[in-house]
This record gives structure tokens, sequence and C-alpha cells, in this order.
């Protein structure tokens, strides 16, 4: 069994003792804490929280949870029922609520559940924030309220349609072209929530052809549910048969986008951003910001429009921040997340869906031909498992060390620019792993640098990574 406690929430196997998984005894603890410190914190005066969440096994469980121990705490909760994790970051705002819960493991598999912790502006909370969550939940400094205090539960799941129409509105999504173009498109939305939003915005965009697969909302994933070309077979084997134009996947929670080209073969996750990105740029110039871990494509997509590029740590709150630094017009990281200020700041794959459809109608093109259009890189994406005697920081400490004459940047772990590829090490949040992305023009070269790094790792800990 495995509990996970990070900034960006909590996240756990269903099941096992107390503190040992994402059990109903740690369920309310972590909700709690998070209750303590909402009311400490917001400004608002709702009293109101939104909870959402995905169609794992375990949702209604942990939804159940939640709600109780939130109308525990005193809050008003808003049950939005099942929502993708943008739907619900919206309605925290639409709500005027003074936060949001979001369940869901995202790309994780079935036997794992999450509570993703939202603030008043719907979106995740920052670094300081969620250590001070974590600080209440090990002091258990909370209080619950008296029976004349309690909470109230209002359900409404009305959200999903007016996401999709927030989404239409946007001044750069254009239904005309999309119908015009008379696309075919085929979803695999891995049997969870995106089976609900995602036929149903293909068809109010003007989509001529929606082919849906895995778009029941069951929670029995059809294939391992992370959006990456492994797992997408299925997809890729019914576009080869030449019965769509597209093909879209989207994880549990529907906050990442994977594409499909019309052949079958990968648009490659991390050119999602890339292509709305340009899309974007060509009708409102401005500064754009991925991760450290994202791929140079949209750095050089940029400055062909003539605008500026900068890169922040990994984690959606820290894309969000840079954002907000720079006055972004468009941003996201390497995983297929879209972040779209014009419609909120979180990652949507609904917008990046509608952008992307709107781009290909106005050039006109295959994807395939679209693909051609931009830089042309590889990503290896490499780890390094932990154990508990492994010192990460003199890991990264050393390898700095070692590649001292290169660009080195250590807002995040360590990343390497060399003149033609880049390598970034970092320890995951969400997993006790050390991940190893790195970049060239071909795969091969981007695994070499991967595996000098590697090389680098065993002389330090004495065993093989």
């Amino acid at each position: 069994m495995s509990l996970i406690k990070s900034i960006s929430g909590i996240r756990g196997t269903i099941g096992g003792k107390a503190g040992e998984g994402l059990n109903p005894l740690d369920i309310v603890k972590f909700t709690a804490a998070y209750a303590t410190f909402i009311r400490k914190s917001t400004t608002k005066t709702s009293n109101t929280i939104v909870v959402g969440r995905d169609a794992r096994l375990s949702g209604k469980m942990v939804n159940d949870i939640v709600v109780g121990t939130l109308t525990g705490m005193g809050f008003d909760v808003v049950n939005i029922g099942l929502a993708t994790t943008p739907t619900t970051e919206l309605a925290v705002v639409w709500e005027k609520a003074c936060g949001g819960i979001i369940l869901t493991a995202s790309h994780n598999p079935k036997q794992w559940n999450a509570l993703k912790l939202l603030n008043e502006h719907g979106e995740f909370l920052s670094d300081a924030e969620g250590k001070q969550v974590l600080a209440i939940a090990e002091d258990e400094s909370f209080e619950f309220a008296e029976v004349d205090s309690l909470g109230k539960e209002y359900v409404n799941e009305t959200y999903t349609n007016k996401h999709i129409d927030s989404v239409l509105a946007l001044r750069l999504v254009d239904r005309e072209a999309i119908k015009a173009a008379h696309f075919r498109v085929a979803i695999d939305a891995v049997n969870s929530v995106g089976g609900i939003v995602m036929p149903k915005l293909l068809r109010a965009l003007g989509v001529e052809e929606v082919i849906e697969l895995n778009c029941e909302p069951s929670g029995h994933f059809a294939h391992t549910p992370e959006p990456i070309p492994e797992n997408l077979t299925g997809i890729s084997d019914l576009m080869k048969t030449g019965c769509a134009d597209v093909g879209f996947v989207v994880d549990p929670d529907v906050d990442r986008l994977a594409i499909v080209m019309e052949n079958g073969e990968m648009f490659v996750e991390e050119y999602t951003l890339v292509a709305v990105a340009d899309y974007v740029l060509s009708q409102t110039p401005g500064p754009t910001v991925s991760n450290l871990s994202s791929s140079r494509a949209l750095r050089d997509v940029t400055l062909r429009h003539g605008c500026t590029y900068s890169a922040s740590a990994v984690g959606e709150v820290n894309v969000v921040t840079e954002m907000r630094r720079v006055g972004a017009v468009i941003g996201g990281e390497g995983n297929g997340g879209v972040i779209y200020p014009e419609s909120h700041c979180g990652r949507d794959a609904l917008v990046g869906v509608a952008l992307f459809l709107t781009l290909l109608a106005k050039k006109g093109k295959t994807v395939s031909q679209l693909k051609q259009e931009y830089p042309q890189y590889s990503i290896a994406k490499n780890k390094i498992q932990l154990t508990p005697d492994i010192d990460v920081d003199a890991i990264l400490a050393a390898v700095k060390e070692q590649y001292k004459d290169e660009r080195i940047t250590d807002i995040d772990g360590v990343k390497i620019d060399f003149a033609d590829c880049w390598v970034h090490l970092r320890k995951s949040n969400t997993e006790p792993i050390i991940r190893i992305y790195s970049e060239a023009d071909t795969i091969e070269k981007a695994n070499d640098i991967a595996n000098q790094i590697k090389a680098v790792v065993t002389k330090i800990t004495g065993r093989p990574c």
C-alpha cells in the first residue's frame, strides 16, 4: 500500500492500514486539515467548498467521506458529481467558493485515488500553502463543528455543460471553421469522465462524426490510463483503418490531451501544447511558458512568432506562477497539459481540443502535415527507482559538479542544457523515483545522454540504475 503526501495533494492506493494507503481515516484527516487551512486563509464569505470526482471505482466512497468531513467541519459543499479536473476548477470560481477538492489520481491506475486541493481561485495550492495543510494534518490541529453549525450538501451537476459553453465562447474557437471542415474525430476517454464530456464537446463544436472508444464512465480503465504511446495501441490501430481525421486521448480527469494522427502514429504529447501555442500566438502574440522538462519546440515556435519564452519548475502551480509573472498568453506542460488564461489558469483538455481543431480547420492540412511544420525533437523519459538510503540531494549535487561547464538550471532538480540537447533530473512529487528527461533530434541521442547521467549516478550509489 502507498500513501504519498505532497503539496499537490494526497495520493494513495485504496485500502490498508491507517497511514499506509488512502483509507477512510486518512481521508478524514487530510480533508479536515484542508478545511482548517481554508477557514483561516480564505477571503471569501460563501462558506462553500466544491467537490468533483472522476469515475474511479473508489470515487463514490471517497466522495462520501470527503463531503461528510467538510460538512462536519461546518462547510457547505457543492457536489458537482462526475466532473473533470478543469470543470471543478471553474466551478470554484463560478460558485465564488472558498476552495475545492478534486477526487482523482489523474493518470495513476485504478487502485489509486487522491485529494487534489484548490484555493478560492480554483487553482492548486502553492508550495507554502500545501505545507501548511500537511502540518495541520500531522498535528491533527483541527476541530469539528457543533451540531447547530454543521454544513449542508448541495448537488449541482450542471457544470459540465457550463464548461462546454465557456469553451465554445472563447474568441479563438471557430465553430464555423470546424463545422465546414467536416471532421471525423475519434476519442478515447479510458472509461472515465472524459466519456461524458468529450463526445458532447466535439458535437457542440460541429464535428461531423464522433467515434467513441472507451467512453463508458465505469472506472474500469480499458488500458493503462496515462496517455503515452505505449498505452494507446487501441486508438492507434483504429486510426490506421482511415476512419477518422484525428484522434484524441484524455487521461481519467481530462486535464491532459494526447493526439493521434490520421495514419495511426502519435502526434506526440509534447506537441499538443506546441501546436495550440502556434495558433494562439498567430492571433494574440505574447510570452509563453512551459516547465523545465518540456520540449524546446515551444521555445522555437515562440521565437518564430517574435515572442519570448521562459521555463518554470515542474508542476502546474509553478507554470501558472511564471505565466502570471511574464503575462503569458499560453502555457502548459509537455505532458499534454494546455493552460490558456483566457479560459482559466489550469490544464484543460477541452480547451486544447477546441483550439487544436480550429487550427487544423484553418490550416486545411492533415495532422501529419501539420506536425511537419514544427521542430522535430524526441524526448526520452527514464527513471531511477529510489530506496530510503539513497541521498537524492547528493546525487543532484554530484551531477551538477560533473557538468559544471555546461549551462545549468537548478530551480527544480538539475537541468543541463547542451548546444543540441538537454537532460533534466528531478525527484518526483508523486512516485519514489528520480525522473530523467532528455531531448535531442533523435531518440537515440536522447537516450544516450540519459545513459550518461545514469552512469554518473551508478558511480555515486554503487548500484546499477
